[in-house]
């Protein structure tokens, strides 16, 4: 059911319309009926009159009337409700998403089997055979329904489940053969019901009297996050409470008791009493109602439905001027009372028993071992059965926190390199210009140096005892091969795979790559070892004897152009890492 307007809105759909239906009515005689059929439900005839004599005739409008050319609808005009339809998505508060608007749209209304036969409401009545007859009727003010030939049927107060049943038997004083009939409820009687309490909206609302209670709250925009009650909201007719709900339980049970309403039935909403907010490893982490005055923490993981890892509750006591902090096991739920305007908060308080560590390269062992967390590098390799070919003296660790913390380093060098970039300063305009230009292929290089992933590995060639290194879950152990390669990158000619020549120096390895590109910085070459070590020729001296190994990477850095002399340092400093972080160089 499309929710009502306000009694202005309402007049005012109505007066554009009137004009517009005054033209119609001169070309189409039908084009009145269509348009005044475009009008909500609820607007009376009454009104659209009164709405008519206040504008007076078509021909007496200003000229400007017939600008309009299109009625205004109620579609145009959005309802009130809407806003507390996006307030109630996005709140903490359980339950709020109740009242979303789905409840109050027009639906197949379900009839169940003791739902009491109204006036107003309407039976069909079908007779076949000897006498035909098929039609609506309805239940009048007395309390009966009228059949040809048979006469007045009193159905008022019956059951929907016995309603064949009384008109068969009227039917079958009438005719004696021949004749059967059929008798069902065709459409519950329409009601106007009063939603009143801790309700965003109160008022009168339209609807049938088999709607249920969700129908008429959710046109009232639903509940009042801050003062209503979820749980106690009562059906009053008159001095009597009918009916109380508690949402709780349909949100979580399925359970929602039908009630039949008439008209000038008061539908309540209780204020709120207490309530503690959920945070944490819980389904439902949200605010949540309840009555009395303590909530033990057990009954709360009830509603709020921990994950299956949670094991402490960390609770928040804001009782006065002070906020204290208490925790507790979740197997002393039951003794711990909360309070109104606690927090509480569903943790996972686990010490790790055993970690995963995976094993590739040249070994005939399994891949995959879940040994005890502290286990040790050396103990683990005792496990590890080698191939011939493995080389054991160049054993990798490759670790997703090291990856991790290289990769922060490495984005934040980037991201003072592009401040240092946007910063930098010009004497003249031409230079403004040209620093520009400049800034704009710098921060294209800073975008692709960004999407660089590092390697993780970890340096063990350093360490006084490697065997003593503790491992971590999710390590990665890799054994090489020994393949005898060297393999030459980054500013050379022909960066290519070299086999290993013990005679060899760097310099003939790079030769033997080509040479020197143009853009290559010969005064820094950085020689990557597989145990994660590395010698940087800037640093032991040019003319120092540095020993190429099996394995190694003769990675040539490229030199920083002149015209970046004002982030030289910046700029050197990230080619540096990214070739020692993940064996990338970038031009």
């Amino acid at each position: 059911m499309t929710p009502n307007l306000p009694h202005r809105t309402t007049l005012l759909a109505v007066a554009l319309l009137l004009p517009a239906a005054s033209h119609a009515a001169s070309t189409d005689p039908t084009g009145v009926t269509q348009l005044l059929g475009q009008l909500p439900g609820n607007v009376s005839n009454q009104q659209v009159r009164a709405a008519s004599g206040n504008l007076g005739s078509a021909t007496s409008l200003p000229a400007a009337a017939p600008a309009i050319t299109a009625p205004a609808t109620t579609a145009d005009i959005q309802a009130p409700q809407t806003r507390d339809y996006a307030a109630n998505q996005r709140s903490d508060v359980f339950g709020a998403n109740l009242f979303t608007g789905a409840f109050a749209r027009d639906g197949a209304t379900q009839f169940n089997p003791d739902y009491a036969i109204a006036i107003g409401d309407q039976i069909q009545v079908r007779f076949w055979g000897a006498f035909e007859f098929n039609a609506p009727v309805t239940v009048d003010p007395k309390g009966n329904i009228f059949l040809p030939n048979v006469g007045p049927v009193f159905v008022l107060g019956a059951h929907n489940q016995d309603l064949q049943r009384l008109v068969e038997t009227a039917a079958s004083r009438v005719f004696r053969s021949n004749v059967q009939s059929y008798a069902s409820l065709a459409a519950a009687q329409p009601v106007r019901v009063f939603v009143s309490g801790f309700v965003n909206r109160p008022g009168l609302f339209d609807g049938t009297s088999m709607d249920s209670l969700l129908h008429y709250l959710d046109q009232a925009g639903g509940i009042d996050l801050e003062r209503g009650s979820f749980l106690n909201i009562q059906v009053k007719r008159g001095n009597q409470t009918r009916a109380s709900f508690n949402l709780y339980d349909f949100i979580l049970l399925g359970q929602m008791p039908l009630i039949q309403l008439t008209d000038g039935d008061v539908i309540f909403v209780s204020p709120r009493q207490h309530s503690v907010s959920v945070t944490g490893l819980a389904g439902n982490a949200k605010r949540f109602e309840f009555n009395g005055q303590t909530l033990s923490v057990a009954d709360i993981a009830k509603l709020a439905k921990p994950s299956a890892q949670a094991t402490h509750a960390r609770i928040i006591r804001n009782t006065g001027t002070t906020k204290n902090t208490e925790y507790y096991p979740l197997a002393q739920a039951a003794g711990i009372n909360l309070q109104s305007g606690d927090e509480i908060q569903f943790t996972a308080d686990k010490k790790p028993g055993t970690i995963t560590i995976r094993v590739e390269g040249e070994h005939l062992s399994q891949q995959e071992y879940v040994v005890p967390y502290g286990t040790r590098l050396g103990s683990l390799m005792q496990q590890v059965r080698y191939s011939d070919r493995a080389d054991k003296a160049s054993l990798q660790l490759f670790r997703q926190t090291v990856k991790d913390r290289q990769k922060l380093m490495l984005q934040t060098a980037l991201k003072h390199l592009e401040e240092a970039v946007l910063t930098v300063r010009s004497g003249t305009t031409e230079e403004a210009a040209l620093r520009k230009e400049e800034a704009e292929l710098m921060l294209q290089w800073v975008d692709r140096a960004k999407a660089i992933e590092p390697s993780g590995q970890v340096m063990l060639a350093q360490a006084d005892n490697p065997k003593e290194l503790l491992l971590e879950n999710g390590d990665l152990i890799r054994i090489p091969a020994i393949d005898n390669l060297v393999l030459v990158s980054g500013e050379v000619m022909f960066p290519n795979t070299i086999a290993l020549d013990s005679r060899k120096s760097v310099e003939d390895y790079i030769s033997t790559a080509g040479g020197y590109a143009q853009n290559a910085d010969t005064s820094r070459i950085v020689i990557a070892h597989r145990d994660g070590s590395f010698e940087d020729t800037a640093a032991a001296g040019w003319f120092s004897s540095t020993k190429v190994r099996p394995g190694d990477e003769i990675l040539v850095l490229p030199k920083v152009d002149a015209k970046y002399r004002q982030l030289f340092k910046e700029v050197s400093t990230m080619i540096y890492q990214m070739a020692l972080g993940a064996r990338i160089v970038l031009r």
